[in-house]
């Protein structure tokens, strides 16, 4: 609850419960006092939505409205998440319609400057009225029961800041049919008004397609004649660009709407990676400040990131986040992900930002003495071979049958010696160079062999942006890989190499105990 800040003797603000009701700036039509804040919170019946308009508006006027303002919040006032429009000066705010029973109006003035204030009035359970959320749901009146008839409804969506084309998609219909829907129907328009081109006209039970606008801005009509009515419909529009993207670039990153900014409510936003085949996708999280779990459950009930492999909400869900927390990467299964935010109807907070890459699909073996690389063709085709190579770019790739393929000693190509958990290994760096012009794009990663063992490993250190990867972990354990069977003859060179390893090994003891019997004897 939100305290009223108001000059003694000045009544404003309050909680309107009547089903409808008038409510003005304190000495409208006179000029309203200095320094003055009012709350009006509209709570109707739950289940119902309010619709408010305006008859009158002149305040103080400021480009960003920092003087005088009136604010309009799609619930409780005071939650950013919620915030339909900051208004001020002379030019009327549109009619708002709020996605669920409670509207708050906030006036303020500051200590200078006057105006004659404004007017408004609100009712319950009106249909239509202007949508500016990036997403949001409409149903037709009284929905899932049956709509009224001679009812028509019009739903203005978009011009939110920065929006992008809108997507609309019904999740249920039920209508009255017809031949050329002529007695009840939903028509939807390009645009903001009737003049806008047609994106189709429906009637009847069969569900509409999903349609996309082609401008910021998305006009739906329902109408009803004198009988027959049905239970009506329910839709979600999304908007695209921040609300929905889809990506197919190798590497790529983005972040929640409005980020670092406090994300609105009452969104469903979908991300959707679609890499070639055989790659997967591995995600790094930037920043994430969602918000908190549920006392009562201790799970994100509320707002939440998930993300779902194989590229659908059906598939295995790999997460489901929210709060504060710093997140370990996580790598996807298949060569498709999903990441879908939800957020509820109050209590924003800051978002996230991500950055993905796809990890390129790869065989790595080692003998004793040698590394034996192996990539599919078609995982890098736009490649020329000498894009691809092993420690410096002399030892390049070479084009084996469908394959990439590096094979190579260890004295070569900047290998070096470690010793890695009391264990000696031999590690390289890959570099795979996909720039394009004046973009530098290099992922790295780094193999890695244990001789004694003849086990080797791959794990990309470099890939989105080095300076934001704060940790590498290990991709694939890739001593088999599916499909490909290493043939017999590189089996063979790997048992000749070990009788070599041996040999040398025994060598080398008879020549120490050769040189001990001399030092003894001299």
């Amino acid at each position: 609850s939100h305290s009223l800040l108001c000059p003694p003797g000045i009544k404003c603000g309050g909680v309107l419960s009547a089903p409808s009701g008038n409510f003005s700036s304190p000495n409208f039509p006179g000029l309203y006092p200095y320094e003055t804040e009012c709350t009006w919170l509209i709570v109707v019946a739950e289940g119902s939505s309010v619709l408010l308009s305006f008859s009158h508006f002149e305040l103080e006027y400021h480009d960003t409205c920092a003087y005088d303002y009136l604010q309009v919040y799609n619930g409780a006032a005071r939650d950013r998440g919620n915030l339909l429009g900051t208004f001020c000066g002379h030019s009327r705010p549109p009619p708002f319609s709020s996605a669920w029973h409670v509207m708050a109006v906030v006036f303020r003035s500051d200590r200078h400057v006057a105006k004659h204030g404004f007017a408004a009035a609100y009712r319950k359970d009106a249909c239509g009225g202007q949508l500016t959320g990036l997403s949001g749901e409409i149903t037709s009146p009284r929905y899932p029961e049956s709509y009224p008839n001679d009812a028509e409804c019009r739903w203005s969506i978009g011009g939110a800041r920065g929006g992008g084309p809108l997507t609309l998609v019904f999740a249920d219909f039920q209508m009255e049919g017809g031949q050329g829907c002529g007695f009840d129907y939903v028509a939807l328009f390009d645009g903001p008004t009737v003049t806008a081109p047609s994106l189709g006209r429906y009637c009847g039970s069969a569900r509409p397609p999903r349609t996309v606008s082609s401008t910021p801005h998305l006009l739906v009509i329902f109408k009803s004649d004198f009988n027959i009515g049905g239970r009506g419909f329910k839709a979600h529009f999304y908007s695209a660009g921040e609300c929905q993207e889809v990506f197919t670039t190798i590497k790529g990153n983005f972040s929640s709407p409005q980020y670092p900014n406090f994300y609105p409510n009452n969104l469903n936003c979908q991300w959707s990676i679609q890499l070639p085949p055989g790659y997967r996708v591995k995600v790094f999280f930037l920043d994430m400040e969602l918000e908190g779990r549920s006392s009562l459950t201790g799970g994100c009930d509320y707002d939440h990131l998930s993300a779902f492999d194989g590229g659908t909400e059906g598939g295995s869900l790999l997460g489901q986040w929210c709060g504060r927390e710093s997140l370990a990467p996580i790598t996807s299964r298949s060569n498709r992900l999903l990441l879908l935010l939800h957020t509820d109807r109050n209590t924003a907070k800051r978002g996230f930002s991500i950055s993905y890459v796809g990890v390129v699909p790869m065989n790595v073996s080692c003998t004793r003495t040698d590394f034996d690389i192996q990539i599919p063709v078609q995982s890098l085709a736009q490649l020329e071979r000498n894009r691809i190579y092993l420690g410096t770019p002399s030892c390049a790739a070479q084009v084996v049958g469908r394959n990439f393929k590096i094979h190579t000693r260890f004295d070569t190509c900047g290998t070096e010696s470690q010793r890695r958990n009391n264990t000696s290994v031999i590690v390289s760096t890959l570099y795979i160079d996909f720039s394009v012009g004046d973009q530098e794009d290099i992922h790295q990663y780094e193999v890695q062999c244990e001789p004694k063992r003849k086990e080797a490993s791959v794990t990309l250190i470099a890939g989105p942006d080095p300076s934001r990867l704060s940790q590498a972990e290990n991709l694939v354990d890739a001593q088999k890989w599916e499909g490909e069977a290493i043939d017999a003859r590189e089996i063979k060179s790997q048992d000749t190499s070990d009788i070599v390893f041996i040999s040398i090994c025994i060598l080398a003891g008879l020549l120490m105990v050769i040189a001990v019997v001399g030092l003894v004897l001299l």
